[in-house]
């Protein structure tokens, strides 16, 4: 009789256990499949200038930025040459605001894209979290 018992607890367990696993991960891909742009999304972009820019020049790149409808935050490196701001692409998109300061402001500047490989390799730091591998395990089982 407890043989039998302890074979019911056993199942019951594992069923539980399965179930749980199995929220988890269609837990996990709800949360991190892409969608569309909603008001809650904000994305980062970087701008890449061809000239050399001085402190006068990121004062003025960084008023006319945060003049500008969806942008939120800027940081501008006058040593590297690099303007990396964050937007709401659902109130304006970044090859537009790259498009105005070539226009508005006379910059020679250029988006920087990343290529497939730095696309596909994500963030650097998110490789080494145990969420990531989660994911990633979860990923390749469904």
């Amino acid at each position: 009789m407890e043989k039998r018992v302890m074979k019911r607890v056993a199942g019951y367990s594992i069923a539980i256990l399965l179930l749980l696993v199995a929220t988890l991960a269609v837990h996990i891909y709800m949360v991190t499949r892409p969608g569309k742009a909603n008001n809650k999304t904000v994305a980062l972009a970087r701008l890449d200038f061809k000239q050399g820019l001085s402190n006068a020049d990121a004062a003025a790149i960084g008023g006319w930025l945060s003049r500008q409808p969806g942008v939120e935050r800027y940081l501008c490196n006058t040593q590297t040459r690099i303007v990396v701001f964050s937007f709401r692409p659902s109130l304006i998109s970044a090859d537009k605001i790259t498009a105005d300061i070539r226009s508005q402001l006379n910059y020679q500047v250029v988006r920087y894209m990343p290529s497939a490989a730095e696309l596909k390799s994500g963030c650097p730091v998110a490789t080494t979290s145990i969420t990531y591998k989660a994911y990633n395990f979860f990923r390749r089982i469904l």
